[in-house]
């Protein structure tokens, strides 16, 4: 599934490329699964509109959306785009063949084609206003409102990362990369840690975090940007994914436990 660099890494690239377009014609496919509105409400509100920005929000594309014949950036709606595990919104020719597991294309007043593509269907399309994505945001977080968030949790400090109502956008692999930089075991309780353990790990996922955007984000399954490119921090990786290779610092063989229910990746020796 995407994780907050991916997302922000697509969102970015929508940004610069359809921000100030207009949305000419709609067209929803006849899965149910994708449409959290109903398909009516959706062509209702994306159809005319004017495309005034697009961001991030936790896991969440964001579209502010304006009327077409108003120079305003006052936003009437906005069109939510949760991409799932596999969901893709790709800015295309008219001319380009359509994916097989296309489910909206939003035909643009510069002639190309915004498509969002789900071969899974685990993702979802929603019309709401003001929306913001449950719990604080980890780049900008500050260090002692990280610490708040973790003092008292028995949860391992891993599932602790993934709660998105405390954390909103941190995912499986920058948890397990950011507790390895921090030197974080993943099945250490939250509130074991120690207030510069905290800070360490507070500091070490904003990098993480950050690096993984300038690099594109992590493509190891189905993820693309707008543009369809792979992104490159994959090869940053150092425990995520690379059970039973040696610690790129220490050696000692990486191992996967399994923490409520997700893959967990650490070094031995490096993370206590």
């Amino acid at each position: 599934m995407p994780e907050l660099p991916e997302v922000e890494t697509i969102a970015r690239g929508l940004a610069r490329r359809v921000s100030g377009d207009v949305i000419e014609s709609v067209w929803l496919g006849s899965k149910p699964e994708p449409l959290k509105s109903s398909a009516a409400d959706m062509e209702a509100a994306l159809n005319a509109k004017k495309i005034l920005n697009v961001r991030r929000s936790g896991k969440h594309i964001v579209f502010d959306l304006g009327e077409s014949g108003t120079s305003g950036d006052s936003a009437s709606a906005q069109w939510i785009v949760h991409l799932g595990m596999t969901g893709q919104l790709l800015v295309c020719p008219p001319a380009s063949e359509v994916a097989k597991h296309t489910h909206a294309v939003l035909r643009l007043a510069s002639g190309r084609e915004l498509r969002f593509v789900d071969p899974r269907r685990f993702g979802r399309l929603a019309i709401l206003e003001n929306f913001t994505a449950p719990g604080l945001e980890p780049l900008t977080i500050s260090a002692t409102d990280f610490a708040n968030l973790f003092r008292d949790r028995k949860t391992p400090i891993k599932s602790a990362l993934l709660n998105q109502k405390l954390l909103s956008g941190v995912g499986n692999i920058y948890a397990d990369e950011a507790l390895h930089r921090a030197g974080v075991r993943p099945g250490r309780r939250a509130a074991t840690l120690t207030s510069e353990q905290l800070r360490r790990l507070h500091k070490r996922l904003k990098q993480v975090l950050k690096e993984a955007i300038r690099l594109g984000g992590s493509s190891i399954s189905d993820y693309v940007d707008a543009d369809g490119e792979e992104g490159f921090f994959q090869i940053k990786h150092r425990v995520y994914g690379r059970t039973g290779r040696p610690c790129g610092k220490c050696g000692t063989t990486i191992k996967r436990v399994v923490i409520a229910g997700r893959s967990s990746h650490y070094c031995p020796k490096c993370q206590k």
